[in-house]
């Protein structure tokens, strides 16, 4: 039986979100099967041994051209590696390049205190836990339970059982922590727009504007818990894998009233600018600094903003 179409409505708004010339080539790899991609885990393993031991095995790995850690393998070999040895004992870790992206943005440094605010599966926290290399503390906060219990398992089987970790609202952090953190990551639950493929209808089965109402609105409430989360001075990434400018200019534009500022992204990847007008209206000029990347058949699509708190 043939899979459902994706939404018309989703089509005709991603036709007014994305400049002509890339709408095309969007839709045609939203049809094609997920690239299967990974990065080696750093807690765990060195480049060198992770990648012997998966050509030993037989997998082809192609390097990303811009993370010298990270390697996409064909898709029919997607289910082996999850059988692998350098998966079950948690050298690599499979991850889309575009969520590899905002912890790069963040770029924690060294002895600094970093929160990330909707941490489960654990990708992200993961990533910034390998970049930390245990010098300053990292925070964890996931509010559903069986999400949280995965956190915690993922990150005990990839070497970051350091990671403090909360089974909280993320809503409520920054009224609890008010400018405790130097740097936050609040990768937002959104309505999944970047991650819709043809070909597995449970990627936008639940997809509807009523939906992206709804996670705009929890997406507000969780950009000002980590707005005052932050200290003066610190640097707050938003990110989503949703398309959807409801979901994020929209939301990032709400920032602005509070004071924080947007700063450029020196992107890694190819991406668009965000956009600085919706539905005939105006919006700020700064968000042209935001990151829009768009399904490609490698990544998948994403939103992604770097924000500071003044001083």
């Amino acid at each position: 039986m043939d899979n459902p179409p994706i939404p018309p409505r989703f089509r005709e708004r991603l036709r007014l979100i994305l400049p002509p010339d890339r709408f095309a080539s969007c839709l045609e790899a939203m049809h094609q099967e997920p690239a299967t991609t990974f990065r080696i885990n750093p807690l765990k393993s060195t480049p060198a041994r992770a990648i012997e031991s998966l050509q030993a095995a037989g997998f082809a790995l192609t390097p990303l051209a811009w993370k010298a850690d990270a390697f996409v393998v064909p898709h029919a070999q997607r289910r082996a590696l999850t059988e692998a040895a350098a998966c079950r004992e948690g050298w690599v870790y499979l991850q889309n390049p575009a969520s590899m992206v905002p912890p790069l943005i963040l770029d924690p440094q060294p002895g600094e205190w970093v929160l990330d605010l909707t941490a489960a599966p654990g990708s992200k926290t993961l990533q910034l836990a390998g970049m930390m290399q245990g010098q300053g503390k990292l925070s964890a906060v996931e509010m559903v339970r069986d999400r949280f219990f995965r956190l915690k398992a993922n990150l005990e089987t990839h070497g970051a059982d350091w990671v403090q970790l909360y089974l909280k609202d993320g809503t409520g952090v920054g009224r609890t922590c008010p400018e405790w953190f130097d740097r936050v990551l609040l990768d937002a639950p959104c309505s999944g727009e970047g991650r819709i493929n043809a070909r597995y209808p449970e990627t936008y089965a639940y997809w509807s504007e009523a939906k992206i109402r709804e996670m705009s609105r929890k997406q507000k409430r969780l950009l000002s818990s980590a707005a005052k989360a932050l200290k003066p001075g610190g640097v707050l990434v938003y990110s989503t894998c949703s398309l959807a400018p409801e979901e994020n200019e929209l939301v990032v534009a709400q920032a602005l009233e509070w004071g924080l500022e947007i700063e450029p992204i020196d992107a890694p990847c190819e991406g668009l600018p965000g956009l600085t007008q919706w539905q005939g209206k105006d919006l700020p000029a700064e968000l042209a600094r935001c990151l829009r990347l768009v399904p490609d058949g490698l990544l998948e699509g994403f939103f992604v903003c770097r924000l500071r708190k003044p001083a």
